[in-house]
């Protein structure tokens, strides 16, 4: 199937979602994991339209960044260890792993050097999975008091991954979870402005997640396909 196809494809899944849940079409935005995919493929997902890329690894996205950094918006949605947030820094327009207060600060101290804001998503362990990244729903609240005076840090939204499940409908109440705990921060008021969105759903299960609310969906394979050569990150 060719990118085109796949385009299409997914473009049509998403209306269907919304539509099954009285949602607007213009609501979700599709981030394309290109993590999985060569230089080449990364500059033929920018031609066809897909504006926002997703990488997990700067070492992995470094090569693509300079090649097509101005081309589109960068989306940084891997693990971020706190040394390499000088890498991504100013390159990557939002950050969807903000999970631990010491990377709150080293963004904010950075940001504050380069005289910009940086958009994050806090990620949140909803599953509550060991293998996986993220603050216990218990701890958002605490955790937006304590980072509230990061003056070049604004959270914008939530993040979270759903464990891979055969049958996607399994994943809904973990997506469920994670809109109600933004509801739920949102009506304690930790924020400037209202935390309004969710960065939730990947290939194999993104329509339950725009079902029950995303606001962005992270789309590797189904949308941009993976190639033989390229490092799993």
């Amino acid at each position: 199937m060719s990118l085109e196809e796949r385009i299409q494809q997914v473009n049509q899944k998403i209306e269907d979602a919304c539509k099954r849940s009285n949602r607007p079409f213009e609501d979700v935005n599709v981030i394309a994991v290109t993590k999985y995919v060569s230089l080449q493929t990364t500059g033929a997902v920018l031609d066809h339209g897909l504006e926002h890329i997703g990488e997990n690894r700067w070492q992995d996205a470094q090569a693509k960044w300079e090649t097509y950094g101005q081309k589109g918006t960068w989306h940084f949605i891997g693990h971020l260890q706190t040394n390499k947030v000088k890498d991504v820094i100013g390159k990557f327009a939002y950050i969807h792993s903000l999970d631990r207060l010491s990377l709150a600060k080293e963004l904010d101290k950075k940001a504050a050097s380069l005289g910009i804001k940086v958009n994050a998503f806090m990620q949140v362990n909803i599953s509550g999975e060991e293998s996986k990244y993220g603050l216990q729903p218990e701890q958002a609240s605490s955790f937006l008091k304590d980072i509230q005076s990061f003056n070049n840090l604004k959270v914008i939204g939530l993040m979270t991954m759903a464990p891979h499940e055969e049958d996607p409908e399994l994943t809904r109440p973990v997506f469920r979870g994670l809109r109600e705990l933004r509801d739920d921060l949102n009506g304690q008021a930790l924020t400037a402005e209202p935390i309004t969105e969710l960065s939730m759903g990947m290939s194999n299960d993104f329509e339950v997640a725009i079902e029950e609310g995303a606001t962005w969906v992270r789309l590797g394979s189904i949308l941009v396909g993976k190639e033989e050569g390229t490092r799993w990150a």
